[in-house]
């Protein structure tokens, strides 16, 4: 699954650490789904989308 993370999480000014605490998982997790290496489970892509206040769409699309 692509995602936008990385645009989404610099543009707030956010470390990877940072976000990573305002979600709940590890940095680890973070850089794993930035990577496109982990995708996350439904409940954590909610979170993030709230986070920034947007649509999970926004955030995640699926691979083609």
């Amino acid at each position: 699954m692509k995602n936008d993370l990385p645009e989404r999480r610099e543009r707030a000014g956010l470390s990877q650490a940072d976000l990573a605490d305002a979600v709940g998982v590890t940095r680890q997790t973070i850089n794993a789904i930035e990577r496109d290496r982990y995708d996350p489970s439904l409940e954590l892509a909610f979170a993030l989308a709230a986070h920034f206040d947007c649509r999970i769409e926004d955030v995640f699309t699926p691979d083609d």
